[in-house]
């Protein structure tokens, strides 16, 4: 059952400051695009985000965007942020982290990679397949659709309080 839990828990991805990941001892994010950067489908990152990606950038905390989405949708977005990506990435499957990771040039090693997402099914299992830190967001607006209702529902059913309690939220 632990591969569904995420290592941390963290309200916004701008939450995320580079003094906090520094003293994590992460030195690279594996990012997510819907519902974590940006509304599900939005082509413009949420607000805050362009300014928190630079300063991470900034800091020397290396970035590569992963997404399940097609290169139709993740490359204009990635590109207007600066950040490499990796689309089609396949999550849950570590394909496609394993793609980031090769990109950076890294190694994997929990503790030094995380892989930041919004769900359950796809960016915590995809990273704790792969053995790196995961930190899962809180999503930034409920999805309509049926399929994401469902996924929804199933991660309410895995994160109960008693769990969530257990799991270090950053600030």
């Amino acid at each position: 059952m632990a591969i569904f839990y995420p290592d941390f828990l963290v309200s916004k991805v701008i939450a995320l400051t580079p003094q906090a990941l520094h003293t994590m001892g992460i030195s690279a994010l594996l990012l997510d695009v819907d519902n974590t950067l940006t509304t599900h489908n939005n082509p413009h990152p949420y607000e805050g985000v362009t300014r928190w990606i630079g300063s991470l950038q900034q800091a020397g905390i290396a970035l590569v965007i992963v997404s399940n989405n097609s290169p139709q949708r993740v490359a204009p977005f990635a590109q207007a942020l600066g950040v490499p990506y990796v689309a089609n990435g396949a999550k849950p499957l570590p394909k496609g982290y394993r793609q980031a990771v090769e990109l950076l040039g890294m190694t994997l090693a929990k503790g030094q990679v995380a892989a930041v997402g919004d769900q359950i099914f796809t960016d915590i299992i995809g990273g704790n397949l792969l053995g790196i830190t995961t930190i899962m967001v809180t999503e930034i607006t409920p999805e309509r659709g049926r399929f994401f209702r469902l996924k929804r529902w199933l991660e309410r059913r895995i994160m109960t309080p008693k769990r969530m309690g257990r799991i270090p939220h950053i600030q």
